[in-house]
């Protein structure tokens, strides 16, 4: 075979790994690697040196650099979300390093498994929705929301609002967070149609002691008692207010879809 036809295998070969490089990259210095490659095939050709240990040199080389370029590209891409694992990775080991020096702590493989998917999800969801083009007071808007609903989901799961984790009345909870997604699906996260859907999800918040009361009719005898249910109450205006006032941000904010 040919020196020429070499190259020109060399060469096809070689076209096809730089593909793998990302796109920008390949867009911007594809075609100049290529004939650089070539010149250096032809040039050792003309000397009478040896093309295929050199081509393999070469590949090898060239595959080193795509693996470099391509981490950098999607590190570069995604340094949000990198941000976002390492922060909940960071969280996750506060109960890890606390269960090492205290028993009232314990958690276990589900815990921490619940724990992340609620954390990196809700981050998430705010780098998805913030990042729309809205305004300061959207992305604060889509922030408290959120986090209202992680803290409301999170006490929930974990020792109950109202009794313990177990009583089933805090399936109502459950509820209010339906509401929640069911609006802002439903405004396809336009600020007015969110408002309104923070506002109901606030109403429906603002219910569920109430409802909670009449179902249960509890016996409140004693200042125990009576700070049993007034903790629950101000707990409930604690997310009636935050989702109130995400609402409030929303109706102030604008945003491009």
């Amino acid at each position: 075979m040919t020196s020429e036809r070499l190259i020109r295998r060399y060469r096809s070969w070689y076209a096809k790994l730089l593909r793998l490089y990302s796109s920008p990259y390949y867009e911007r210095f594809g075609e100049e690697m290529k004939q650089t490659f070539t010149d250096l095939l032809r040039e050792r050709a003309q000397e009478g040196r040896g093309l295929f240990s050199f081509a393999v040199w070469m590949f090898v080389e060239t595959s080193a650099g795509i693996m470099r370029e391509n981490i950098t590209y999607l590190i570069r891409q995604n340094r949000n979300i990198i941000y976002l694992a390492l922060g909940t990775a960071f969280i996750l080991l506060l109960p890890l390093v606390a269960m090492l020096f205290t028993d009232q702590v314990v958690w276990d493989l589900t815990d921490f498994i619940v724990a992340g998917a609620l954390i990196f999800g809700t981050g998430l969801a705010y780098e998805l929705v913030a990042n729309t083009g809205g305004t300061m007071a959207y992305r604060v808007a889509v922030g408290i929301a959120l986090a209202a609903a992680l803290l409301l989901v999170w006490m929930n799961l974990a020792v109950g609002i109202i009794g313990s984790e177990d009583n089933p009345v805090n399936l109502m909870y459950f509820g209010v967070l339906a509401i929640f997604i069911l609006g802002a699906t439903i405004a396809r996260l336009r600020p007015q149609g969110m408002a309104r859907a923070l506002f109901a999800t606030a109403l429906a918040q603002a219910l569920v002691p109430v409802l909670a009361l009449m179902i249960n009719k509890p016996q409140v005898r004693g200042v125990e008692a009576f700070m049993g249910v007034l903790g629950v109450l101000g707990l409930n205006a604690f997310f009636v207010m935050m989702f109130i006032g995400s609402g409030l941000l929303f109706r102030r904010s604008r945003i491009r879809l």
